[in-house]
């Protein structure tokens, strides 16, 4: 069966990439927005007995999650015989209980959401927590790549004696699994989140590592405040400004501006397009892509 790639704007440089790896032809889509902000997709290509994957990273996904199912459904109407995607950046994962009294639990209607459009879903290094597989909550086959390798590679040619620092629990997985592969020394730090914007961090005596280049490592950086926190009391423990390395880069509101300010060099894969991609993931989303065989 003969595949095509095809991409939610935003996300060609990704697409691009993965397309020469795998010498997969590009399907082109026009995204027709009419002035009452109703999205029309045109297919500028057949689909018809083929095999769609299409690219989109789910970064701001209440403006995204529509023209994605409308792209999927306009690709199944015309023809396609599967349709995969590939969001390298998975939305609504964080909302996993009931935290309090009168909330739902987005990630499961999210799933019942996305999973009867899609074949398949590949994604990156999602924020798993109390949910412990995807198959738990999506009907489809699910396929789950870590960064944690390009991650390594980029700090064992980048950086001089690192010292990898976790600032929670949750990310502990990466953090210890990137420190084995580059060979360095880490630390999973213990956080208590007050508040979107107000956490607090305890953190060791570091002094026998001053001579070390920090590197704080987490899958989403978001508000940014975790970061922010943890590189203010790093400075005021004398190290330098330390590394920051996010899986995911959403940076909301002016997180990427504060750690900026703050001395911090910032670095992220580009699982989400941003000025701070270093890391690439087109090899390692391609290699995957050439095993999937769903029926």
């Amino acid at each position: 069966m003969r595949k095509i790639l095809v991409c939610l704007p935003g996300n060609e440089i990704l697409q691009n990439n993965i397309s020469k790896i795998l010498n997969i032809p590009i399907g082109d889509v026009d995204f027709h927005i009419f002035p009452d902000e109703e999205t029309c997709i045109r297919l500028l290509f057949d689909c018809h007995n083929a095999e769609i994957i299409i690219i989109g990273s789910l970064d701001k996904p209440n403006k995204k999650m529509l023209p994605l199912i409308l792209l999927a459904q306009t690709c199944r109407d015309l023809g396609a015989k599967k349709i995969g995607l590939v969001t390298p950046y998975l939305a609504y994962m964080r909302q996993d209980k009931r935290f309090q009294e009168g909330q739902g639990v987005s990630a499961g209607y999210f799933a019942k959401l996305i999973s009867p459009f899609f074949d398949w879903l590949l994604c990156v290094s999602p924020h798993l927590h109390r949910i412990k597989n995807l198959n738990e909550i999506y009907t489809i086959p699910t396929f789950v790549l870590q960064a944690t390798v390009e991650i390594a590679n980029w700090i064992k040619l980048n950086v001089h004696h690192p010292l990898l620092i976790g600032p929670d629990s949750e990310s502990e997985q990466w953090v210890e699994s990137i420190s084995k592969l580059a060979n360095s020394p880490c630390f999973v730090l213990e956080k208590t989140r007050h508040g979107d914007k107000d956490v607090s961090i305890q953190m060791p005596d570091f002094k026998q590592w001053n001579s070390a280049t920090p590197i704080i490592v987490d899958d989403i950086i978001s508000s940014g405040q975790t970061l922010l926190t943890l590189a203010k009391q790093l400075v005021q423990a004398h190290f330098p400004p330390p590394i920051c390395i996010g899986v995911h880069g959403l940076f909301a509101e002016n997180a990427y501006a504060q750690l900026q300010l703050l001395g911090c060099e910032v670095i992220t894969t580009n699982s989400i397009p941003h000025p701070s991609n270093k890391i690439d993931l087109s090899k390692l989303i391609a290699t995957q892509l050439k095993s999937i065989q769903v029926d």
